[in-house]
């Protein structure tokens, strides 16, 4: 979970991840920034939500500074580029060379905002979903990361990290009525992760 920290030495607005927790249950990444665009520090935000979107009305992102920290950026305009690309201007980003800077920053938001702008059928939705393999709750979707031909869901399982492929081969059926995920991994994934 996400907290404000009000401490001197800390921005104002920083968000820092308390530590044990991982799951980040009030932020969700829905993708990163890509490039700065134009001589007014436009960055363009390759996203994972699942339909075109301008991001209209969103007032602002969280990015990701260091690996628990996330600072808030208001949103000045957004335009749609491609059907997984929107242009942002950010406030107080206001030169090509400012937004370099956060050129591969990792991009949050809520979880408020996230549901407004998220396909409600996008593999990201699937956080907080179960995967299922032959009838057994394998745990609960705790991070989905998207990769060009396959999607990784992490869980966690007897306490050790799992990474589970979603592609072609591995995906029966993603039940959204149930949250399930359901699946057929190849014979000693699991044990992999889980042998000791």
């Amino acid at each position: 979970m996400l907290t404000e920290v009000p401490a001197k030495n800390i921005l104002p607005g920083l968000f820092i991840l308390q530590q044990g927790n991982r799951s980040m249950n009030n932020f969700r990444n829905i993708g990163k920034m890509v490039a700065a665009f134009g001589l007014k520090g436009e960055l363009i935000l390759l996203h994972h939500l699942g339909k075109k979107t301008a991001l209209k009305g969103l007032e602002v992102i969280y990015l990701q500074e260091k690996k628990d920290e996330l600072l808030p950026y208001f949103v000045q305009a957004a335009a749609m580029k491609s059907d997984q690309e929107v242009l942002l201007l950010l406030d107080g980003i206001d030169s090509k060379e400012k937004a370099k800077k956060f050129v591969q920053k990792q991009v949050w938001l809520t979880d408020e905002d996230f549901l407004k702008y998220a396909g409600k059928t996008a593999p990201i939705t699937w956080v907080g979903y179960h995967v299922v393999e032959a009838g057994k709750d394998l745990g609960e979707i705790l991070e989905v990361i998207e990769q060009p031909h396959q999607i990784l869901c992490r869980l966690e399982i007897d306490q050790k990290e799992v990474l589970i492929p979603i592609n072609e081969s591995t995906l029966v059926k993603a039940d959204l009525k149930q949250k399930k995920v359901i699946v057929n991994l190849p014979e000693g994934l699991l044990d992999i992760y889980l042998k000791p």
